[in-house]
């Protein structure tokens, strides 16, 4: 099917998200008064995103037989020769996110039937879902920046208003503020970016901005020697650094965590923090004139790549721990990029999404076996008690370390042959900090693993931990109750035993399990090998990590066979190992090391200190400016020097003038003497002519 794909047909991809949503969040809720009832509005809404899911495999089998689609939808508006329009791009690269966001997004909207079936704002949470779809399908279809940034924008008002969710708790609105107010500061710089590719391509439309990059290129920031297109490029980095969640602006995705579950899953697996890593291999054409903003993002990605890691491994809520594993992973695509292996990193996307979201929901499934309890410290023997939560986890975190024949594996060790094959400014660090987050990615993944399902059974008893993540995480419930009652019932009471949670919840998981385990398999050789991408994501000839991975590839077989004779399989295995050892037989090694490491743990347990330098830079900074505004501008100022100072002078000059005022004719008569006299000194000559 070569030729051009239907434009309509791709204009009912997100357009049937958004109808769903518009149901459910229009005619489900108060706002035109509940006119249909819980049924309809997850029917709805479920549909609309199954209607864009079989449109998208529809448009990814059509690119597949050669047909694509790269054109106007709507010309909003045109200044002299800027055109403002929405347009779609559909190619390998969109048509693949297409696929994964609105599979990701189906099994949340029927996850999220069973998790929220008692919440009192259901059909709201469905509505925002939905809208998240929509927002995101708008920015990966989007065939120019102006598209792009509503996208982005959009999905950035909708992670505001799902993480704020319960917006009834002031840890769900401060958490929902932050990530707000973060992701503001990376489109700052991303908003620069596109402003300055406009200034001087013109245009906003991708392929106008590409046609011109060599010129570009050799343009330099006026007043400055630095080139144009690296500042360009850093400053839409800096908008990925916000969504993408890299150090240092990383800090609102682990407090993400107050939204409820299916939102976790759909946040950190396939929407927002996917869409940096999908821009900028978008952006490739333009991100591989310059070595110095490819070194720049390959730095940020190592740091959040090994550091970020660390952090899960003293986390005890359950969905911080995978919070941070998002984090790391994350770091993990952006060294691709910085590798200039775009396809690498858009692989490792598709791969984290399915199993990233495998976890996530059987997160969620974990916590309602528990009765709302988040803490792992309280779990334990989960295994024969919720089987099916059990062995999707395992399949999950089998491939999040990458375990050979799992997609994970295909997808991870490429991102460590690929950097290990750079020349880029960077690499050697980023080449030790995606190997050594292979043993801590293990370590903390199977952590998890082991204390919740396997070990004794901590739970039914009184509780020995009162960690904020148990006491906020009765609200984590999908439940309808009051703040006051349910916190009196987070846990299991003494003699309470977990359970298997419904079909409607292990369903999803079972359908994530399946790619979690075959995608990587099935795909890596066309995708990373073959012409899947080919004419879409760009590499410079003078950057060969790609190349010399193709030269090595033999297949997927070959490929997991020769994993046993390298580092990141003996990695993998010595972190697994240890925390087994740590957490299963002897248990008071972490202790021993907490204590006598006292400092390392005071330092991750307090996230490296990033939010107290925050609140005491930026926020403390904004207040002190704030207060100098106040202070110096405002009062000294405006209303001492502008208000009350003309004022002063004004009643000065009256007060001046009254004294000549004296209501005396002879007074007025003695100053027009004066006058006349003044008047012929300066008018007549009675000086002599030279």
């Amino acid at each position: 099917m070569a030729g051009q794909l239907n434009p309509n047909l791709l204009l009912a991809i997100p357009l049937a998200p958004l109808a769903g949503a518009m149901i459910a969040g229009l005619f489900g809720t108060q706002f035109l008064g509940n006119l249909v009832g819980r049924k309809t509005s997850h029917t709805a809404a479920i549909v609309g995103v199954l209607i864009a899911f079989v449109l998208s495999v529809q448009a990814l089998l059509g690119v597949l037989d050669g047909a694509s689609f790269n054109g106007v939808i709507y010309n909003w508006m045109t200044v002299g020769t800027l055109k403002l329009e929405i347009g779609f791009q559909i190619d390998a690269l969109s048509a693949m996110m297409m696929c994964v966001v609105t599979f990701v997004s189906l099994m949340v909207h029927i996850y999220t039937v069973g998790y929220m079936k008692d919440d009192e704002g259901y059909n709201r949470f469905f509505s925002y879902i939905s809208l998240f779809t929509f927002s995101m399908l708008m920015l990966v279809m989007a065939n120019n920046f102006l598209q792009l940034f509503f996208g982005w924008e959009a999905v950035g008002l909708m992670s505001y208003l799902l993480i704020g969710f319960w917006y009834t708790r002031p840890t769900a609105t401060v958490a929902s503020m932050k990530a707000f107010l973060v992701n503001r500061v990376g489109d700052f710089g991303f908003l620069l970016g596109i402003g300055l590719l406009l200034s001087y391509a013109g245009s906003l439309n991708y392929g106008e901005v590409f046609a011109q990059r060599e010129a570009l290129s050799a343009l330099t920031l006026p007043g400055t020697d630095w080139m144009l297109l690296t500042v360009a490029c850093i400053c839409l980095f800096i908008g990925a650094m916000g969504k993408s969640a890299q150090f240092p602006l990383h800090v609102w995705l682990p407090d993400s965590m107050e939204g409820p579950t299916p939102i976790s899953a759909l946040i950190h697996a396939a929407t927002m923090v996917t869409a940096g890593i999908f821009m900028v291999a978008r952006m490739s054409p333009l991100f591989e004139l310059s070595d110095t903003a490819l070194s720049f993002v390959l730095v940020i990605g190592s740091i959040t790549a090994l550091f970020m890691g660390f952090l899960g491994v003293i986390q005890n809520d359950i969905k911080r721990v995978i919070a941070y594993s998002t984090l790391s992973q994350l770091g993990y695509m952006t060294v691709a990029l910085g590798s200039s292996a775009y396809s690498v990193a858009v692989f490792h996307l598709m791969t984290h999404a399915f199993f990233k979201a495998l976890l996530f929901l059987g997160a969620g499934s974990v916590i309602i076996g528990m009765h709302h309890d988040q803490d792992i410290r309280n779990m334990g023997g989960l295994r024969k008690y919720m089987p099916i939560t059990w062995i999707t986890s395992l399949l999950g975190s089998l491939a999040l370390i990458g375990t050979p024949f799992f997609s994970g594996f295909y997808s991870k060790d490429s991102i460590i042959e690929a950097v290990a094959a750079s020349h880029i400014w960077g690499s050697g660090f980023a080449s030790f900090a995606v190997m050594a987050s292979v043993f801590v990615t293990a370590f903390y993944s199977f952590r998890l693993y082991f204390v919740v399902f396997h070990g004794a059974e901590r739970f039914g008893k009184a509780p020995a931990h009162a960690a904020p993540s148990v006491a906020t995480a009765a609200h984590e419930a999908p439940v309808g109750h009051e703040e006051e009652e349910v916190e009196h019932h987070v846990g299991l009471a003494p003699g309470q035993k977990p359970h298997e949670s419904p079909f409607v919840v292990w369903f999803p998981l079972v359908m994530l399990a399946i790619p979690s385990v075959i995608i990587g398999y099935l795909t890596i050789g066309p995708v990373l090998f073959g012409d899947f991408f080919k004419g879409v994501i760009f590499v410079a000839d003078s950057h060969r990590a790609m190349e010399e991975l193709g030269a090595e590839f033999q297949g997927p077989l070959a490929m997991a066979l020769h994993a046993v004779t390298s580092l990141p399989l003996w990695l993998a295995i010595a972190g697994v190992a240890s925390a087994y050892y740590c957490y299963m037989i002897n248990q008071r090694v972490p202790a021993w090391f907490f204590s006598k490491f006292r400092g390392l743990y005071t330092l991750l347990d307090n996230k490296y200190y990033m939010d107290k330098f925050n609140n005491v830079v930026f926020a403390g900074g904004a207040r002190l400016l704030g207060d100098g505004l106040w202070n110096i501008g405002d009062k000294l100022l405006i209303d001492g020097l502008v208000v009350n100072g003309s004022a002063k002078v004004v009643s000065w000059f009256a007060a001046l003038s009254r004294l000549l005022q004296t209501g005396y004719i002879y007074h007025y008569a003695f100053v027009m003497i004066l006058g006349v006299l003044g008047f012929l000194i300066y008018f007549l000559p009675f000086w002599p002519a030279k």
